[in-house]
């Protein structure tokens, strides 16, 4: 299990837009590993989205998951220091709301790598529901980009 003060280390992202609470499980091999985001309704998002309804913004799960994917990624030497940048995300679905009390559990995996460059996919779930699933394409760049 990595904790929140080995995730800073890291990943490049930081408050607000840190979505990631802890790394639960690694695989041995390294391409895949299982995240966590705790949802609360102190999140800055869900004072506009929806005032009443409170609902964590779709593109946010999104990023939650591309950020499990970039810890896989920034914990191997090789890409160590470097920014994570999206290039595409497809095949995206939503199943279901994710609202403030859910524990998002975020699986990712690293389906190919050429340099700097890959795809992932991802899926979130509540309590054993799947809320969301994508693929991702991206891309490892030097920070001074």
């Amino acid at each position: 299990m990595i904790n929140i003060q080995e995730i800073l280390e890291y990943l490049p992202h930081r408050y607000p837009m840190l979505l990631v609470d802890r790394i639960l499980e690694v695989s041995e091999d390294g391409k895949s590993c299982k995240g966590l985001k705790n949802v609360t309704i102190n999140e800055p998002f869900f004072q506009g989205h929806y005032p009443g309804t409170p609902i964590m913004p779709g593109v946010l799960i999104l990023e939650c998951m591309a950020q499990v994917g970039a810890a896989i990624m920034l914990m191997s030497e090789e890409f160590k220091g470097l920014v994570p940048l999206i290039g595409a995300i497809d095949d995206v679905k939503f199943k279901r709301m994710v609202q403030p009390g859910d524990q998002l559990i975020i699986e990712c995996g690293i389906i190919w790598t050429r340099g700097t460059i890959g795809r992932m996919k991802g899926t979130a779930s509540v309590d054993g529901e799947l809320a969301a699933s994508m693929e991702m394409t991206f891309k490892m760049s030097a920070k001074d980009r």
